[in-house]
């Protein structure tokens, strides 16, 4: 029974896999050069797109609707079988209308069509079938090439509705690189969950002023190991008279390179690993936390364009915000 189960389950992202290849292999080709049209219609437009469809194209349409939004191209759904009942209005002269349906007969669309074409809106239609009602209609038809659907019987929307999703990720993300979006953009449209914590920049998340654990150069040791102890980070920041950053002390430096000697007339700069890793208050968290993993330390300390420290982010700090 399991077998046959997991059978069943790789039989059905085989076929999606192949719908998708097949897609692909359109783009590379006929599908291109109107897909490009699509991309040019949008952002010539100077109002928001408008996606639209019925059934399973309807919930393909929220989501291409949701991921616009949320990648610099102002987007919302309508549905079909509202918009003759007063949602048209959702629809303006200035926006661009996405409309799905794979056979391209959906008769609920047919509002919203003729609404296009009496006030000028431009339509891109997204079905499957070129000589249809919406292919015809459309300023530009996105003709998606025939799969097999994943249902045995042939019957349920699976490899069609992942095609017109994936069709839809590819414009999202085209208008997104056109746009020049950038991760800060991201973050206007992103700034909850672990996502938005991510793209949360360095400067706002680390401990800075009085906080820091700063220390000269020519520090006693024993003033170290109480700087250490009293900021609570693990390490202490070595200065250099003019405030530049000359290097760091960790715990380990002290295990490491203390020895049973007069540890009392060692100076910072004597234990001090030189050249600490920094980043820049302006980079992302998420910058912050590859690095720390990468180089496996606990804290990382933020310096300005001139190489002063201003801050420092711990990992806990990480952990807590959500990004880790």
């Amino acid at each position: 029974m399991t077998a046959d189960i997991r059978a069943s389950a790789l039989r059905t992202i085989a076929t999606e896999r192949a719908g998708l290849d097949t897609l692909h292999s359109a783009l590379a080709n006929g599908l291109g050069e109107p897909f490009a049209a699509a991309v040019a219609l949008i952002r010539a437009a100077s109002g928001r797109v408008v996606v639209t469809g019925m059934g399973k194209s309807g919930h393909v349409a929220r989501k291409i609707a949701a991921t616009l939004a949320s990648t610099g191209t102002p987007a919302h759904f309508v549905h079909p079988a509202e918009a003759s009942h007063g949602d048209l209005g959702m629809v303006q002269p200035e926006d661009v209308v996405i409309a799905l349906s794979w056979s391209g007969e959906t008769a609920e669309l047919a509002a919203i069509v003729a609404h296009t074409r009496r006030f000028r809106v431009g339509l891109i239609g997204l079905t499957s079938n070129a000589d249809s009602a919406l292919g015809r209609e459309a300023d530009v038809a996105l003709v998606l090439p025939k799969a097999e659907e994943a249902c045995p019987n042939g019957l349920a929307p699976t490899t069609s509705t992942t095609m017109q999703m994936a069709l839809g990720d590819a414009l999202a993300v085209a208008l997104l690189e056109a746009r020049g979006f950038s991760p800060q953009d991201f973050f206007v449209y992103h700034p909850g969950g672990k996502l938005g914590a991510q793209l949360k920049t360095v400067e706002s998340i680390m401990h800075r002023d009085a906080d820091l654990p700063l220390v000269g150069e020519t520090a006693a040791l024993p003033d170290v190991v109480a700087m250490i102890s009293a900021k609570g980070f693990g390490c202490a920041i070595v200065v250099d008279p003019d405030g530049r950053l000359a290097g760091v002390i960790t715990d380990g430096d002290l295990r490491r390179k203390l020895t049973a000697g007069n540890v009392t007339a060692r100076l910072a700069r004597d234990v001090m690993s030189q050249n600490p890793r920094r980043i820049a208050p302006d980079a992302l968290a998420v910058e912050a936390l590859e690095l720390v993993n990468r180089l496996r330390i606990t804290a990382l300390i933020v310096a300005d364009s001139e190489g002063r420290p201003v801050g420092l982010v711990h990992v806990h700090d990480l952990l807590t915000l959500g990004v880790a």
